[in-house]
């Protein structure tokens, strides 16, 4: 490995961990969602890497792509800014569309009582919430059918469509040398990098957000994640962060 090579997987080693760590929807989105949709820490993690691998891997792509056609650095930028404005947007929509469902679900499981009175005189109070037929309350991070079942997969499509803005004049460098080895090592580095600190973030974060009591909230975990989503989007947006 030349002192060029080493020096430049050192840059994608230090790109990868700032533009994980810089970025919150590189695991904002799996806390949130982890929370609302009651996810193991093992199903969390398992989520953000595969995301994190289909958001590096679609770069990858891309650059690839652009090498083989012979398109020039700006171009492929161009790509990636226009790939980042249609994930951006649908991280907004997402968010949205998600803390609407979750108000809806709040108030079909809010829960309130009525008094029965038993031939012996004796009055009993039932407490049930109003979705379908009368029902025991349960916790609101419980499954909540389709909807949170289909979640890791809108953030997967998500994820996919987000670009690696970093990676793409880093693998150039070695391309323009046509050394098949350092565009594959550059690659690597900067992907493991990323994946290490997505993972490390939501893992830490996971463990003090596990601790912290909602309350009357909990039955809106799944509002708030979706407001917190768009409102994420809308940082992205705004502040290009």
């Amino acid at each position: 490995m030349t002192h060029e090579l080493a020096l430049l997987a050192l840059t994608a080693a230090g790109l990868g961990v700032l533009h994980a760590a810089l970025g919150p929807d590189h695991y904002l989105p799996f806390l949130l969602m982890g929370r609302a949709g009651g996810w193991s820490r093992r199903k969390t993690l398992a989520v953000t890497l595969a995301c994190g691998t289909g958001h590096v891997l679609s770069s990858v792509a891309l650059g690839g792509a652009g090498i083989a056609l012979g398109l020039a650095v700006s171009r492929l930028e161009a790509l990636e800014a226009w790939r980042g404005q249609w994930a951006v947007w649908g991280l907004i929509a997402f968010g949205l569309v998600y803390f609407v469902w979750g108000l809806r679900r709040a108030h079909r499981h809010r829960p309130h009582s009525h008094a029965h009175l038993h031939p012996d005189g004796t009055v009993h109070a039932h407490r049930h919430v109003h979705e379908g037929q009368h029902l025991h309350v349960h916790p609101a991070t419980e499954p909540a059918g389709p909807v949170v079942r289909m979640t890791p997969w809108v953030l997967f499509t998500i994820f996919v469509f987000g670009p690696c803005e970093p990676l793409i004049p880093l693998v150039m460098v070695p391309a323009a040398q046509q050394s098949l080895g350092g565009v594959v090592l550059v690659t690597v580095v900067f992907g493991i990098a990323t994946l290490a600190t997505m993972a490390l973030a939501v893992t830490v974060c996971q463990l003090g957000l596990e601790k912290l009591p909602l309350g009357r909230l909990e039955r809106y975990t799944h509002a708030l994640a979706g407001a917190a989503l768009a409102l994420c989007g809308v940082a992205l947006q705004v502040f290009g962060l």
